[in-house]
């Protein structure tokens, strides 16, 4: 299944917040996470990792294939914080 597009991403468990209106973008090697209209998080597409860039460059989406999208896991410098999924917007 291919990253690019625009996900809707929904919080599952750990230290992450609600995540309303949280949506990624991706095409190819580059996206942004989107909360509504404000200016996104830009990331980079390292396989299925979203490595984020600076200010936030200790973030790390690890992403794996599910059914209906993906299951994440969020990282900072390594540390698991919680998890999320991504379906089609």
């Amino acid at each position: 299944m291919s990253l690019d597009g625009v996900w809707r991403v929904e919080r599952v468990s750990g230290f992450l917040p609600p995540l309303l209106g949280v949506t990624k973008r991706i095409e190819g090697a580059r996206g942004e996470t989107r909360v509504g209209s404000l200016p996104g998080v830009p990331f980079t597409v390292d396989g299925l990792e979203l490595r984020y860039r600076a200010p936030f460059q200790g973030f790390v989406d690890v992403l794996e294939p599910a059914a209906d999208g993906f299951v994440g896991r969020t990282r900072v410098y390594g540390r698991e914080i919680g998890t999320f999924r991504m379906r089609p917007a």
